[in-house]
């Protein structure tokens, strides 16, 4: 079955314990958001939409969505993706949505690619250990939840008692400090060293 998968990529968090301006710091000569917009860029999705604070850079690619108000939790962040997912699509609305983060700038092409081969119509997480996490996959189903969802905790909650797809630990890295970037540059340097893509 053919699914309209479209994307929410949120990347409006503070970076407080980072200083601020994570998401616009170099990373491998870049900045660390567009690796992951680079990672999504090969695959089939109905529309791409970026929920991102103001220092942000833009993408090119992505509906740019301002949050509102700048300090509010991820579970805004994700009400106001879906909500322009669907005005982004209102001819053919998306059946399914591919939560990611923004600060996990070393997830790979081809697990957001094993992602949506994988999925079922329902739910799908990524999982690092034991830990059920985004990249993720909902369906329509789910929406409204999404959508109610409270505080910083994000679609965690959904997502414990979901299938999940492997995602090695080095690739699951968050940039939350200044240590994870110089980590995750270390990480890059080896993978383009051994012939593998940065992202």
């Amino acid at each position: 079955m053919n699914r309209r998968v479209g994307v929410v990529l949120l990347a409006g968090g503070r970076g407080s314990r980072f200083g601020g301006g994570k998401l616009a710091a170099p990373l491998a000569g870049r900045p660390v958001v567009t690796h992951v917009a680079t990672a999504l860029a090969g695959l089939d999705l109905a529309a791409r939409i970026v929920v991102a604070a103001p220092d942000v850079p833009d993408l090119p690619g992505f509906i740019r969505i301002a949050l509102d108000p700048p300090d509010a939790p991820q579970s805004r962040s994700l009400a106001l993706g879906l909500a322009a997912l669907d005005a982004a699509t209102p001819n053919a609305p998306v059946d399914a949505v591919m939560v990611a983060l923004a600060d996990m700038p070393l997830v790979s092409p081809a697990h957001f690619a094993r992602l949506l081969a994988a999925f079922d119509g329902n739910l799908l997480a990524s999982r690092c250990g034991q830990q059920a996490m985004p990249p993720a996959l909902f369906g329509e189903r789910h929406f409204p939840a999404l959508q109610a969802l409270a505080g910083d905790r994000g679609a965690g909650a959904l997502l414990r008692s979901a299938p999940a797809i492997d995602l090695g630990a080095d690739e699951a890295l968050d940039i939350d400090k200044v240590d994870d970037l110089a980590r995750a540059e270390r990480l890059l340097a080896a993978r383009q060293a051994s012939g593998c893509s940065a992202s």
